[in-house]
């Protein structure tokens, strides 16, 4: 090769590296600008937009809303308790106001149970749990989550500051001088739960049931990604980052597994064999950080990311019915 050649070719390499490296950045910007984009618009919910679906998407509408983000309205109270109930509100220590609902089951009430509901949703996702509950004779509560349902706010930091409401509700119930009170989350609602365990120790329920809680944010970031769809990676890592940026807090370290080991009271985990939200190694990862030794992991065959109350009533009466009834805190 001629030194002429090897100037040529020298020129051609530098110039191929410069043009690739162009190509990275671009793609490196328009993916950081996807995931901004995604997390702020997953943890903001929009007044009276409906909610949208990717199900019957193609790839081209689906790769455009997870550039975009999605858009999602406050889902409203679409049913309401056939038991009598009354409103209660609640108030968040920034004055955002919280909507619930408190049914009574009566003088002789074996106990509460305080349900908390997933993202996305409102306390009416809860309200045939909550009914089963009522039928079995205890007192139940269950509110929306802030910018959830008719709860004030627009924001929602995926169980990081929710874990507030589970607090407000927990000491709602303690003054009225309930002493059996049981807390059950899904989804969102579980990992609030098992977060406010960890935070604030000074919550004693009789015991806790946790339906799919995601092992971090990081995981259910993945886990949208890949019901979408897309790899889960670099998707859920730069999403996890800029939701941090926009919602002022470690959203790295928001990690349910972290969290269990605050969780010294009976514990119940239900999990379902085709969640793909919420992988099996992820729940089993939560279930063996959990410091209580009261504890259990039931699994529901061919179950998604649902409500198992529906899905499997029988098995889910059956074990319900023998964890309150094995730990419940007799007067």
């Amino acid at each position: 090769m001629t030194s002429m050649q090897k100037r040529t070719f020298k020129q051609q390499l530098t110039s191929a590296l410069r043009w690739i490296g162009w190509v990275l950045l671009v793609q490196f910007i328009l993916i950081n600008i996807c995931a901004a984009f995604y997390g702020y618009k997953l943890t903001h919910f929009y007044e009276k937009v409906d909610s949208e679906s990717f199900d019957e998407a193609n790839i081209f509408a689906k790769s455009w809303k997870i550039f975009s983000g999605p858009r999602y309205g406050k889902a409203p109270i679409s049913d309401t308790p056939f038991f009598a109930h009354t409103e209660i509100k609640l108030q968040t220590a920034s004055g955002l106001q919280i909507d619930g609902w408190y049914g009574k089951a009566g003088d002789s009430a074996k106990g509460t149970i305080i349900l908390f509901h997933g993202i996305s949703g409102n306390r009416d996702a809860m309200l045939d749990e909550a009914t089963e509950f009522y039928r079995k004779g205890y007192n139940v509560m269950f509110s929306d989550f802030r910018a959830h349902g008719n709860s004030e706010g627009n924001t929602c930091t995926i169980a990081f500051r929710e874990c507030e409401e589970v607090k407000l509700a927990y000491e709602y119930v303690k003054g009225k001088g309930e002493k059996n009170v049981f807390l059950y989350g899904s989804s969102m609602g579980a990992v609030a739960v098992a977060r406010a365990l960890y935070k604030y120790p000074e919550i004693s329920p009789s015991g806790v049931i946790l339906d799919m809680p995601f092992l971090s944010l990081h995981t259910f970031l993945k886990g949208k990604a890949r019901v979408l769809g897309f790899p889960g990676e670099p998707f859920g890592l730069l999403t996890t980052f800029w939701i941090s940026v926009e919602r002022g807090y470690n959203g790295f370290d928001h990690n349910t597994s972290r969290y269990s080991k605050g969780i010294h009271c009976p514990v119940l985990y239900q999990w379902g064999t085709l969640d793909n939200f919420v992988l099996r190694d992820e729940i089993e990862k939560v279930y063996n950080s959990t410091a209580s030794t009261n504890k259990k992991l039931v699994i529901y065959t061919n179950a998604l990311h649902e409500s198992f109350l529906r899905k499997d009533p029988m098995k889910w009466g059956i074990e319900i019915d023998h964890f309150l009834e094995t730990n419940a805190r007799r007067p």
